[in-house]
């Protein structure tokens, strides 16, 4: 557990919170009378999630509609962005899980990864207040929100260039994954019209097609 703290940077007061938020339904069930599952939590930290995200975004863009403010925070706070930050904790190597979700892949499944991730961002709330939730949501998603927008920017910019003619297919490919859990690189390659044009690496699968379409682009 301390070294999920010394990633998370924060020390629990009460650790059994965060074993309750790494706890899977189905080892609860198998465990009567043992640590509840995260469910509740998961159920808590969904809500400081959209919250903390939502006040970010409000202040941070003043000229922004409501619909675009919407977009954006779905974007920061949806399934693939959690796993994100599951992966770079490595947090699937602290679940507990039942023997059937064990043998079936459960520490890789998306779903459960993301869900485990809301249940800390709950246990750390309920351990240290809502300035330290808080510090977590920014460290770990949004100061990755000038990433994910420059990300968009190639991207687009790419798609716009390539589309000046028709009949262009532009598609990302992973071809590469290096590192430890905590600190993966990830290589994706962009192709058009199944040729490569651009290969780019990132810490995230997001920052790696950034960097793959800005190579397309030349810049």
């Amino acid at each position: 557990m301390e070294s999920l703290e010394s990633k998370l940077g924060y020390t629990f007061h009460d650790r059994k919170l965060l074993e309750n938020a790494l706890t899977h339904s189905s080892y609860a069930n198998e465990n009567r009378g043992g640590l509840s599952s995260n469910e509740r939590l998961e159920f808590l930290g969904d809500s400081i999630l959209g919250m903390v995200t939502a006040d970010y975004l409000y202040k941070k863009h003043p000229d922004l509609p409501e619909g675009d403010l919407t977009r954006t925070r779905a974007a920061l706070v949806c399934e693939e962005s959690l796993v994100e930050v599951a992966d770079q904790l490595g947090l699937g190597a602290y679940l507990k899980l039942g023997r059937g979700e064990e043998a079936g892949g459960g520490r890789q499944r998306p779903s459960i990864r993301a869900d485990a991730v809301e249940a800390v961002l709950a246990a750390v709330y309920l351990d240290g207040g809502l300035p330290e939730a808080r510090k977590i949501v920014q460290r770990f998603i949004l100061d990755k929100e000038a990433e994910k927008a420059a990300s968009r920017d190639y991207k687009t910019a790419l798609q716009e260039f390539v589309q000046r003619e028709s009949g262009q297919v532009l598609t990302y490919q992973l071809v590469g994954e290096s590192g430890p859990d905590h600190a993966k690189v990830f290589t994706v390659s962009v192709e058009l019209n199944g040729r490569e044009i651009g290969r780019g690496s990132g810490h995230s699968k997001k920052e790696a097609e950034q960097m793959a379409a800005r190579a397309a682009l030349g810049k």
